[in-house]
């Protein structure tokens, strides 16, 4: 895992800062931002749970199994990561950097392991959330796998483009952000293409500092968000489908 951030040798003018002069600054502060956002979501529905206040049962009503544990952990375990990462660029330490990427790249296998193996488990059992049918709810956790994995891969195959590199770490990270923003506060009952689109707006902050600091968007950020926001109709599309019954009944066995 890593978010080499470095400037661009262009500059817009003699009067400006060079382009992507504040990178460290954004990266930093979208780490710090959005780990508040996932701890704000989780903490009533767990974190909470280790200080006696906290639910006693999971969101989709299910019990706390050493699974969801270990899911917990790594989702954590990303969460910190992603943090130093952004504070080792914005220090200069990019041999550290570049060493945690290893374990950040196999952090997020088990990422993509855990949280299937938790959604299928969880399916099997029938548990969904306010009565829904789990075998459509699967759809959601997969296709959210799908889009984290695909990002990564990417990222760590164009690890050398820094530009790249960096734009779709972060694009993984918001594509498993909505586990957080749907369990703020009222936000679930909004529906899913409320709350992911909820979630996935952070793209939109990340193209606006990309415009005012370089004037131009990414090519990451535009297919990199296409995918995202086409992945929500489509889930939806599908999930209630008798081809997505059946391969999820299969998945379930």
């Amino acid at each position: 895992m890593g978010i080499a951030a470095t400037a661009s040798p262009r500059t817009q003018s003699s009067a400006q800062a060079p382009v992507g002069a504040y990178d460290r600054l954004f990266y930093g502060g979208m780490a710090i931002a959005m780990a508040v956002l996932i701890f704000g979501g989780f903490a009533p529905t767990y974190y909470m749970k280790f200080f006696g206040d906290g639910a006693r049962a999971t969101v989709s009503g299910g019990p706390f199994t050493p699974l969801v544990h270990l899911h917990g952990a790594l989702f954590t375990g990303w969460v910190l990561l992603f943090i130093a990462q952004t504070a080792l660029v914005a220090s200069h330490r990019l041999a550290v950097h570049r060493r945690l990427g290893v374990a950040g790249a196999m952090l997020a296998a088990a990422i993509i392991l855990v949280t299937t193996s938790l959604a299928v488990a969880t399916t099997k059992r029938g548990d969904a959330p306010e009565g829904g049918d789990p075998l459509a709810g699967l759809a959601f956790p997969i296709f959210d796998m799908v889009n984290f994995a695909t990002f990564v891969t990417v990222a760590l195959v164009l690890r050398r483009n820094k530009d790249a590199h960096k734009r779709l770490m972060l694009l993984a990270y918001i594509s498993i952000t909505v586990a957080g923003v749907v369990r703020l506060p009222g936000v679930f009952f909004l529906g899913p293409l409320v709350f992911y689109y909820l979630g996935y707006s952070l793209v939109f902050v990340a193209v606006i500092y990309d415009l005012v600091s370089g004037r131009r968007v990414h090519k990451a950020y535009l297919w990199g968000g296409a995918l995202l926001y086409a992945s929500v109709p489509l889930r939806l599309a599908i999930a209630n489908t008798g081809l997505w019954h059946a391969f999820a009944q299969a998945l379930t066995k």
